[in-house]
């Protein structure tokens, strides 16, 4: 009888240690036009979310025995909270707990789209400070949050975990949408209903590091996530390098979500004085489904993160596919006379224009760091090239890889200290290349001086960059950075990273700017302040780009999403450019290959494109109409601003009889004449309702059938107000 009053007396102890909080209390609310973060600083100092969701939902209240400890807004661990915290430190005197209590939240209002919440949290018994950041967006429904940790112990802290944000979702079940594939397979839609227990979607390799999945995600409650209905949150980290998304169901089916860079061997010591600040994570919440959500993205995208969002992105020709490295002078002004005769818009320089002597770089495993213009191919230099495009009246752009190098380069020769690597281990190599390590002062001077200040610089015809990266981190060490500092390396590597690309950005405000990283190993927001549009995938096959590009587009603006036709797959000439015309659209084409049947293709693509297609697609308003992972095909549509035109993309992606599509987004009371285009010449549309006209309600209502049936079959249609 003593042991089972002893056993109770220890369950009611642990109950009341975590289901008792606060009863009073402020309640504050963090709102955009359609949706609300409501928090709650209770009379026992802690800071607890009540709510996150639609702005019409009933407003959260207080439970008579107190708000639960689990529902703390950023946890900090070894006091009380048992849960996957949001923040783990060692002070400087060894105490592994902390507490964080609220001291008061201030609002600034930067505009009238625009508030900043800063909220102060500060351990009671240590000079020890938490900062949370959270911007709003009224108009688009966007919420940025990030931290900043900073303290006054006597002597270095240690941070463990340092989440960006760590929000709290109510439901009967969640299902959690991620974005993953390895290299050639990026983006793809894998969906699965969360269990009790921690689901953790990572990467790990530091530098290209989202080559296996992207670094964000969508949760949807209470059913799988649908196109137009249902509560559906978008959430994407702005890192480039390793990060962690944690989803912590616990015991009484509340779900955290915490967002930010990964903990794992980054342990971070924090000096007196130093602030630490998370990468921003990005929210988003929509009761109308993935469209809307997706579409919250890519305005604030466009309004204010991604570079230039409103700018219109060139139609660019790539020579990689025409020459790889083995090209000279007279090669390359001869592809300005194909570009400039299709009407293309920028020639894109790719790699091999660099390296001399016995590291020249006629292949990827010679030269790279060597940043010098190979004298045997281009022997007028850059310049030259720059002035023969511009009598064309084409721009002309060049690849850097600034961040790499060969080992069969004078750079490592002279520099073999510079490399990432570990001691006492032989050097492991990926693409022939390893990765300078940019924590080190003299490397960031040398990335900038002898790498990209050296190229654009003394070449100011040059008004187009492709940035690459071509290997991850496998040995993280620096000879460096001290013994007790090494887990910063990925940590400090990517601050310096965003330092460069931002001085770039601020040099060179006329250069655009292609994010590449062997393929879409870096896609996130953090560093698309910076550039223009990213390569989603060295995977060119339009078939396969369907999937890669429709994954994407649940979270960038098409804007930002480079799309170019090219051989790969050997599909139709086509198929390959209807897939093209629904992102930034490129050519990467040998084009004096084409026969002349394709060619005039090509032109007449690159018309259509600039003339009708781009300011729609670039700037238009997304919303997918038919899911290549539903059905036999693929359909999706881009309507102005104004709703006064629209262009709908169909791909046949298997053999099929096709569902019915039924348009969404458009104007119902407005009147549409629907037009085929990109046909093949001397092609007659057999669609049925070519040159018809259909009001918005009747096109959203009855939508229409496509006549694409067999695989690799694809229609493009222009909806114009009549």
């Amino acid at each position: 009888m003593r042991k089972l009053s002893l056993f109770l007396f220890a369950v009611v102890g642990c109950l009341s240690l975590w289901g008792q909080g606060a009863t009073d209390g402020k309640i504050f609310k963090i709102k955009t036009n359609n949706s609300s973060l409501t928090l709650f600083a209770g009379n026992d100092s802690l800071l607890y979310q009540l709510g996150y969701g639609s702005l019409q939902a009933p407003e959260s209240t207080i439970p008579p025995k107190g708000i639960a400890r689990e529902k703390e807004f950023y946890p900090p661990s070894g006091n009380g909270f048992i849960a996957e915290p949001a923040i783990e430190v060692n002070h400087a005197d060894g105490n592994t707990s902390t507490d964080l209590y609220y001291q008061n939240h201030e609002v600034k209002q930067i505009d009238s789209n625009i508030d900043l919440t800063v909220i102060h949290l500060k351990d009671p018994q240590y000079p020890f400070f938490v900062d949370i950041y959270i911007k709003s967006y009224k108009k688009e429904d966007i919420l940025e949050m990030w931290t900043e940790i900073y303290h006054e112990e006597n002597g270095a802290i240690t941070l463990y975990k340092y989440a960006s944000a760590s929000p709290i979702f109510s439901a009967k079940n969640y299902w959690l949408t991620q974005f993953c594939g390895n290299y050639k397979r990026e983006a793809t839609l894998v969906e699965e209903k969360l269990s009790s227990g921690i689901k953790i979607l990572d990467s790990k390799i530091g530098v290209r590091a989202h080559q296996m999945r992207i670094p964000s995600f969508m949760l949807s409650l209470n059913q799988p996530a649908n196109e137009d209905s249902g509560e559906v949150y978008a959430s994407s980290l702005s890192w480039p390098g390793s990060f962690q998304l944690a989803f912590d169901l616990d015991w009484n089916n509340n779900l955290r979500a915490l967002s930010g860079i990964n903990p794992y061997a980054s342990k971070y010591i924090l000096e007196k004085g130093i602030k630490f600040k998370t990468p921003v994570s990005i929210w988003t919440y929509s009761d109308s489904g993935k469209g809307q959500a997706s579409r919250n993205l890519h305005t604030w995208a466009i309004n204010y993160t991604v570079r230039n969002g409103k700018k219109d992105r060139p139609v660019l020709l790539n020579n990689w596919e025409a020459t790889h490295c083995d090209f000279d002078e007279k090669k390359i002004v001869s592809l300005f006379d194909g570009a400039k005769e299709v009407g293309i818009e920028l020639f894109l320089l790719d790699d091999g224009w660099f390296g001399n002597g016995k590291y020249a770089r006629d292949d990827d495993k010679h030269g790279l760091g060597d940043w010098d213009i190979d004298m045997k191919k281009l022997p007028s230099g850059l310049s030259y090239l720059c002035d023969e495009a511009a009598k064309r009246k084409i721009g002309f752009g060049i690849w850097l890889e600034p961040e790499m190098v060969n080992p069969k380069s004078l750079l490592n020769e002279k520099h073999p200290d510079w490399v990432i690597t570990q001691v006492k281990r032989a050097p492991l190599y990926g693409r022939n290349q390893m990765i300078l390590d940019l924590t080190r002062p003299e490397v960031q001077k040398f990335e900038w001086d002898e790498v990209i200040d050296k190229t654009l610089k003394p070449n100011s015809g040059i008004s187009y960059v492709k940035w690459d990266a071509n290997r991850y981190v496998t040995q993280p060490g620096s000879s460096y950075l001290p013994a007790n500092k090494q887990s910063h390396l990925l940590i400090d590597y990517n601050n310096a990273l965003l330092a460069l690309m931002k001085k770039t950005k601020d040099n060179y405000p006329n250069v655009m700017m292609m994010l590449c990283a062997g393929g879409s190993g870096r896609t996130d927001y953090g560093s698309m302040q910076y550039f223009h549009s990213f390569w989603p995938s060295d995977n060119t096959d339009p078939l396969k780009r369907v999937f890669i590009q429709w994954g994407f587009s649940h979270i960038f603006p098409a804007n930002t999403i480079s799309a170019h036709v090219t051989r790969m797959g050997g599909r139709p000439m086509k198929f390959a450019i209807d897939v093209a015309l629904s992102g930034a659209y490129g050519i990467d084409l040998d084009l004096g290959k084409l026969t002349p049947e394709e060619k005039k293709q090509i032109q007449s693509s690159v018309e259509l494109y600039k003339k009708s297609l781009r300011p729609i697609v670039q700037q238009g308003s997304l919303y997918r109409l038919s899911s290549p992972y539903e059905n036999a095909n693929a359909s999706l549509s881009y309507i102005s601003q104004d709703k006064d035109k629209a262009v709908i993309f169909v791909y046949q992606v298997e053999d099929g009889q096709n569902n019915k599509i039924k348009l969404k987004g458009l104007d119902p009371a407005k009147n549409y004449t629907l037009k085929e285009l990109n046909l093949e010449a001397g092609k007659i549309s057999s669609f049925e309702l070519d040159g018809k006209t259909f009001s918005g309600a009747e096109l959203m209502s009855n939508g229409f059938t496509p006549v694409c049936v067999k695989q690799l079959e694809s229609m493009v249609i222009g909806l114009n107000v009549e």
